[in-house]
C-alpha cells in the first residue's frame, strides 16, 4: 500500500446537502453525533494503511481544514498525511473546478511528484466501511488499467447512478451515467455473474459505480492529459475508457450508502439507531472511524426518557423525551422537551450558565433547545438557538420550502434549521 495514493474528492457547492453546506464544505457535514463525512474515507484509508491523501475541494474550505488539521497528525518516521487541496488559480488554469477529473487534472503536477503505482479515488459523501487492499489487489490480480467498485442495485435507484455490463470475466464492456428511460432497460443485466443469488438478482438487475476507481498511475495521467475537455469521471473519463482499456468491476458485498442528499443523509442518520443490528455500526474495534479527540466530559441525562437514540459527548439533558434519534456533541436540552426522529448537530461551544441566564434575562435566547418545544422529523444544525415552546413539527406537511430568513428550509418533507439559526419563543414550523 507504500505504492497507493488517495484521493477524495470533496465534491462541488453541495447542492443537493444544502442548507448543511451553505457555511462548510461538504466533507466537513457532521454525521453520527460526533464524526464528519470526511473522516469515513479517510478512516477506510488508514485501516487500509494507505497514508498518503488527499482531499480536493472548493467550497466553504475553512472548518475542512481545522478539522484535519486537528485530527490526522501523522508522526515524522513515514511519509503519512492528509491534505487540503483547494481549488486555486495558475497561470495555465485560470478557473475552478470543473468536474471530479478536471479537480485532479488541476493538481497532476503535485500527484506526479510522488512515488507511486496506483491512485485511488474515493468520493468524499458515502457511509460505509471497506479494505481497500482487497480492491487494490483485484486491480492489480487483474492487471487492470482502471478497477471500479461497484453494487447490485434495484430498479427504484438504478438511474441515480452510474451503470453497467460486465463479460464473464469482470470487464467493464458498456457504461451509462445515469441512464433514464429506454437507456435505462438497455442496462438490465443478469447479475448473478458477480455471485448473487438468482432471488436477489431479479430483485437488483443492475450494475452500479460506487464512484470509487483505481487507476494505474500512467493511464491516469494520459487519459487526463489527452482530453483536457473531460471534466467528469462518471460521465466522461470511464466510459470512454471502457472503449479502449481493461477496465474491471470489483463486487462490494456490504452496507454503502450516498448521503449527498437531505433525505439520504437524514435517514442515514437515524438508521445508525436501529436494534438489534444497525446497517453501519460505528463500533468495529478492528476497523474504527476515526475523528478529532475533544476530550469531552460524559453526557448527562437528568430524569429523560430515552428510546433507540444516540447521544454523543458533553451532552446535558433535563426531564425531556428523546425517541429514534441521534444528538452531538454539547447539545443542551431543557425540561419538558419532545424530540422524535430528529437528528441534533449539538454545538462548537458551551455556554457558561450564568451566561445563559443573562440571555434569558436580557430576552435572547441561549443555544440548544427551550423547555416546552417539540422537535419531529427534522435536522437542527450547530449552535442554532431554539426558544421555549417551539413546535418544530412541519405541521402543513410542506415537501419543499426556502425560510431561510426565519432561519429554516424544508426539504423532502425534512425541516433543516441553520447553522446559529434563532427561532424565537412560541415558534410553530
Amino acid at each position: 500500500m507504500k505504492k497507493v495514493l488517495s484521493i477524495i474528492l470533496g465534491g462541488g457547492a453541495g447542492t443537493r446537502l444544502y442548507p448543511l453546506t451553505k457555511l462548510r464544505a461538504k466533507p466537513a457535514v457532521p454525521v453520527a453525533g460526533k464524526y464528519r463525512l470526511i473522516d469515513i474515507p479517510v478512516s477506510n484509508c488508514i485501516n487500509s494503511e494507505i497514508f498518503k491523501i488527499y482531499v480536493l475541494t472548493q467550497f466553504n474550505s475553512a472548518s475542512l481544514n481545522r478539522h484535519i488539521a486537528r485530527t490526522y497528525n501523522f508522526t515524522g518516521f513515514n511519509e503519512g498525511f492528509v491534505e487540503v487541496l483547494a481549488a486555486q488559480q495558475t497561470p495555465e488554469n485560470p478557473n475552478w473546478f470543473q468536474g471530479t477529473a478536471d479537480a485532479v487534472r488541476q493538481y497532476l503536477w503535485l500527484m506526479e511528484e510522488w512515488d507511486v503505482e496506483e491512485y485511488l479515488i474515493l468520493s468524499g459523501d458515502h457511509l460505509y466501511r471497506m479494505d481497500y487492499r482487497h480492491f487494490i489487489q483485484r486491480h492489480r490480480e487483474t492487471g487492470a488499467d482502471i478497477t471500479l467498485s461497484v453494487i447490485p442495485i434495484d430498479e427504484r435507484r438504478a438511474s441515480d447512478f452510474g451503470l453497467m455490463k460486465i463479460d464473464d470475466s469482470g470487464r467493464v464492456i458498456d457504461f451509462s451515467e445515469k441512464p433514464k428511460g429506454e437507456a435505462l432497460i438497455q442496462m438490465r443485466v443478469d447479475t448473478s455473474v458477480l455471485g448473487l443469488s438468482n432471488e436477489l438478482a431479479q430483485q437488483q438487475p443492475y450494475i452500479a459505480s460506487m464512484g470509487i476507481y483505481v487507476f494505474k498511475k500512467e493511464v491516469l495521467f494520459k487519459l487526463l492529459r489527452e482530453g483536457t475537455e473531460r471534466t467528469d469521471f462518471g460521465k466522461e473519463i470511464i466510459p470512454d475508457a471502457s472503449k479502449d482499456y481493461n477496465v474491471q468491476a470489483y463486487l462490494f458485498d456490504d452496507y454503502w450508502e450516498d448521503i449527498g442528499t437531505i433525505d439520504a443523509f437524514y435517514h442515514a442518520n437515524l438508521a445508525l439507531t436501529q436494534q438489534p443490528q444497525p446497517p453501519f455500526s460505528f463500533y468495529d474495534e478492528k476497523a474504527p472511524i476515526y475523528t478529532r479527540a475533544r476530550y469531552l466530559p460524559p453526557s448527562k441525562l437528568l430524569d429523560c426518557q430515552v428510546t433507540e437514540s444516540i447521544i454523543g459527548e458533553g451532552c446535558i439533558l433535563k426531564n425531556c423525551r428523546i425517541q429514534h434519534s441521534v444528538l452531538g456533541v454539547r447539545s443542551r436540552i431543557e425540561s419538558g422537551c419532545l424530540i422524535e426522529e430528529s437528528l441534533l448537530m449539538g454545538a462548537d461551544f458551551y455556554q457558561a450558565s450564568v451566561e445563559r441566564q443573562s440571555n434569558v434575562e436580557q430576552g435572547d435566547i441561549p443555544v440548544g433547545i427551550g423547555a416546552d418545544s417539540i422537535i419531529r422529523r427534522a435536522i437542527i444544525d450547530k449552535n442554532a438557538s431554539i426558544g421555549h415552546d417551539v413546535k418544530i413539527i412541519n405541521k402543513d406537511n410542506v415537501q419543499e420550502a426556502d425560510r431561510e430568513s426565519q432561519g429554516f428550509y424544508i426539504r423532502s418533507g425534512i425541516t433543516v434549521v441553520l447553522k446559529n439559526a434563532v427561532i424565537p419563543d412560541g415558534t410553530i414550523i
